[in-house]
């Protein structure tokens, strides 16, 4: 199925025939309106509210156990005073290294508490990319979790001398005690130098202005390494109010399931947002597993979830099951999800409300399905426009008098959004990565636009729907891979004398999956298993390549551009390319030739990775 358009009877029959929940609409739009980045108003503000209004309502579920508002305003306010006590300030980073858990989020909502920046750090990255994203945002403390000790170990010689006298252990309860690890003797334990902190509000919560920054997001970006972009208050009060409350209709009788890392946007900006707006109750999963997923949801009686699109593939594709709509789920919110499986995974599963959005780490904007339609991300009141964009050119189209031009309805073109006060950029720590993400010039002179880098249809009414990415970066498993960070890793390798990284479509999932065309030495010594294990043990799980193409030489166009239009076009199919293409055995992890049985298996969705 593709994208819709959006009419006038789509509009006006769901504006004003099927909406429910007033109040929380109402409290949305004015919340909406009233927000001014000078406000003194922030995370931490929503959450003693609740603690003094709703103090014995719930506020986390995480396996068994349960914690309502004023245990965890009182577990958050020790962990905020031990940092006040340690010399942090507004405006400081913290480094955050834990996977979902409830410790995880008690330690961010304690560093926004104090005016510090909680650096949402990646639980997948190590070595290399893990001490660039700890390097980048320059934290004063890192908290980490006993899960991800070995990580840090990877890094832990290169870190500055000052920081790792400034490194803090959280113990996984969760682990069996033959698994758990001991807090490493240059590590702080932080249930020990936190416990006898004081549990009243700290005075710099009502000082926070909503401008102030409250998290680093790290993103991949075309320049290879990850990127953290910066999220303030404000743009997390717009999404609680205008996701969560507006079109979510939330209330503090919802419970929301969260299977997605913390440190993602969705997790931090959408549902935590949402939900503290709210007053209601976040269900934190470890992890996600489509085996796990409705019986979690069950256990904690959710009436909500957040997806990625991939998330729905997976439960899609799973077999059908007696209890598929045996669920308290009354709505969703999430991106990704492709008009492929849409319908197909609202009816198995009996969603009503599929509530998409479409927004960016970096976006000083996001489109949300308000109206719930079908097939769509929804709508935004504030100004964007969709550009032509020349593909094989990689620029947008100009006219004679050097400005853009507006894709009519139906039509599919680059995505932009208006630089201004009221929806300022924020853009990343590295100002020239901000700087480049900025086209000038647009519609008349010396006006500011944001490059989103994404393709989008053009529906109607302001609605739009995703089509696909521009550049050099490509999502996998919910993850941007930039393709110069998998090349700067596949040329260390002494057998490759040169890389060229692509993403590629495989039937049945989201995203891109990895391809990397290799240039060899010597085509006679290179070991497959050798360079897969370098590629495992120097990229992030999602970033390492799933096709690799043997060439003797590669080519590149007139203007010393490598041709990747070809090479993706091409792809890994054995009929048309003469060259030798291994792909990654998701048993063995490590590249076997491709052949023409299991090239069928990759086509007939047999073959999962």
């Amino acid at each position: 199925m593709k994208a819709k358009l959006v009419n006038f009877t789509n509009v006006v029959s769901h504006a004003v025939f099927k909406q429910k929940g007033i109040m929380p609409l109402a409290k949305g739009l004015y919340t909406l309106i009233s927000s001014k980045p000078d406000s003194y108003r922030s995370i931490g503000s929503h959450l003693e509210e609740h603690a003094n209004k709703r103090p014995d309502s719930p506020a986390i579920r995480y396996q068994q156990d349960e914690f309502s508002y004023s245990q965890v305003n009182a577990w958050v306010n020790r962990y905020a005073h031990y940092f006040i006590s340690q010399g942090i300030q507004p405006g400081d980073a913290i480094g955050i290294n834990i996977e979902n858990r409830t410790e995880c989020l008690i330690a961010v909502l304690a560093v926004v508490k104090t005016g510090a920046i909680a650096a949402m750090i990646n639980t997948s990255q190590r070595g290399e990319v893990l001490l660039h994203s700890i390097n980048l945002v320059k934290p004063k403390m890192i908290l980490i979790g006993e899960e991800q000790i070995e990580a840090m170990a990877s890094v832990i010689e290169s870190l500055d001398i000052k920081l790792r006298t400034q490194l803090h252990y959280l113990k996984d309860h969760s682990l069996e005690k033959t698994d758990s690890r001991p807090c490493p003797n240059f590590y702080q334990d932080m249930a020990i130098v936190s416990k006898d902190q004081a549990e009243e509000n700290p005075d710099t919560t009502g000082k926070i202005q909503m401008k102030q920054p409250c998290f680093y997001i790290f993103t991949s970006g075309t320049t290879g390494l990850p990127k953290a972009s910066v999220m303030s208050h404000y743009r997390w009060h717009k999404s609680m109010a205008g996701m969560g409350l507006a079109s979510m209709r939330l209330t503090h009788n919802d419970v929301m399931y969260l299977s997605l890392p913390l440190y993602h946007n969705n997790a931090l900006t959408v549902s935590m947002a949402g939900i503290l707006g709210a007053g209601g109750c976040l269900a934190i999963g470890r992890k996600f597993s489509v085996s796990r997923f409705w019986d979690e949801i069950r256990q904690h009686k959710a009436t909500t979830f957040c997806y990625i699109g991939e998330l729905c593939r997976y439960l899609l594709n799973s077999p059908a099951q007696a209890n598929d709509q045996d669920h308290p789920i009354r709505a969703i919110i999430g991106n990704g999800l492709r008009p492929d499986i849409w319908m197909a995974f609202k009816q198995r599963f009996g969603i009503n409300h599929i509530n998409e959005f479409y927004g960016a780490s970096e976006c000083n904007l996001v489109f949300t399905n308000a109206l719930n339609l079908d097939c769509t991300a929804g709508v935004c009141p504030l100004p964007y426009n969709i550009v032509e964009y020349d593909i094989e050119a990689d620029e947008p189209v100009r006219n004679a008098q050097g400005f853009m031009l507006p894709v009519q309805k139906g039509g599919t073109g680059l995505l932009i959004t208006e630089i201004n006060a009221k929806q300022p950029f924020e853009g990343y720590t590295d100002k020239a990565a901000s700087e480049r993400k900025i086209l000038k010039d647009v519609f008349k002179p010396e006006d500011r636009w944001f490059n989103t880098g994404d393709m989008v249809i053009n529906q109607g009414f302001k609605h739009i729907a995703f089509a696909d990415r521009l550049g050099d970066t490509f999502r996998w498993k919910g993850e941007n891979v930039a393709t110069t960070e998998v090349e700067a890793v596949a040329n260390e390798y002494p057998g490759v004398e040169h890389s060229v990284a692509y993403g590629v479509e495989i039937p049945g999932t989201d995203g891109r999956a990895g391809m990397a065309a290799l240039t060899l030495k010597d085509i006679n010594d290179f070991d497959t298993g050798a360079f897969s294990r370098h590629l495992h043990e120097k990229l992030p799980a999602y970033a390492v390549p799933i096709f690799i193409r043997i060439r003797e030489q590669e080519e590149i166009t007139g203007t010393f551009k490598y041709r990747k239009v070809e090479l993706k076009k091409e792809h890994y199919d054995i009929n048309q390319v003469d060259e030798p293409i291994f792909v990654m055995s998701p048993e063995k992890q490590q590249f076997v030739p491709l052949d023409h049985e299991m090239l069928q298996s990759v086509q007939q969705q047999n073959l999962r990775f």
